[in-house]
């Protein structure tokens, strides 16, 4: 039997969304191939750029040891936010858009400058900062039971589905973003905990990484783009009728109710 191409994997991701979540790409990637698993994401960016969807950001993942051990992987990845993914504070998501959903809490940040520099430090991501934002982001991985690798959830545009940027959103200047302390309720209850440390330190050094990768592959994070920069605590399974709640310490809040509207 043949390898499957990358445009073959692609289009199984892209199949998935509709016919459901489909076995691991391995016969296709191997676990570990970031360059393979990041032809097939962009394959999938650029076709659904065509259609009409719009490229609003970029999210950092596995940015904590948390979610590296649950998924068992070692590195960062990134994946690209579209406007349509985005679901209004306190809004509602219909669970007909999702196949296997986890919901975690994240910091946000909106840029007021590009971030060109292919070695961009934390200092020159803080300058080019806006507003900064609580967040949540709903993962949802297109291969079943998240039975993923590293190179599977790359080619599945880093697990992403959906993101809350809460609507507050403040100045970078005076805020504690490695201390800041996350708690992620669902119906009211504690669910996952956290803080901004859990995020390579400091929020701002994994949108330094995302910035310096993305410079290097010539797509650099520019003025007006979203960033989530990776969760802050262990991500949380979702269920019909689910709201879902985060406040993070000197941030704010944001929340969505996970059912048809």
């Amino acid at each position: 039997m043949s390898t499957p191409s990358h445009q073959d994997l692609a289009r199984r991701l892209r199949d998935a969304y509709s016919g459901g979540a489909i076995p691991p790409l391995r016969d296709g990637l191997d676990p570990l191939d970031a360059d393979g698993a990041y032809a097939v994401q962009a394959i999938n960016t650029r076709l659904w750029q065509n259609a009409g969807r719009r490229i609003v950001g970029r999210k950092a993942g596995l940015t904590a040891d948390a979610v590296q051990k649950q998924l068992g992987v070692n590195q960062p990845d990134f994946g690209v936010l579209f406007d349509d993914m985005r679901v209004a504070d306190s809004g509602m998501l219909d669970p007909a858009n999702c196949l296997q959903p986890k919901a975690e809490a994240e910091i946000a940040f909106v840029l007021g400058a590009a971030l060109p520099d292919l070695q961009t430090s934390p200092e020159a991501v803080a300058t080019a900062v806006a507003t900064v934002h609580a967040a949540i982001e709903i993962v949802d991985s297109r291969i079943a039971d998240w039975k993923i690798t590293f190179a599977d959830t790359v080619a599945d545009n880093g697990s992403s589905a959906f993101f809350v940027l809460g609507e507050l959103g403040l100045p970078l200047a005076g805020l504690d973003l490695g201390g800041a302390a996350m708690a992620l309720s669902i119906n009211g209850e504690v669910r996952s905990t956290g803080a901004g440390s859990a995020v390579l330190g400091n929020p701002l050094n994994a949108v330094a990484w995302l910035a310096s990768t993305l410079a290097q592959r010539g797509e650099p994070l520019a003025a007006g783009d979203i960033v989530l920069a990776g969760a802050l605590g262990p991500m949380v399974t979702l269920s019909p009728g689910d709201h879902v709640h985060t406040r993070i310490t000197g941030l704010g809040e944001a929340a969505f109710t996970y059912r048809k509207g």
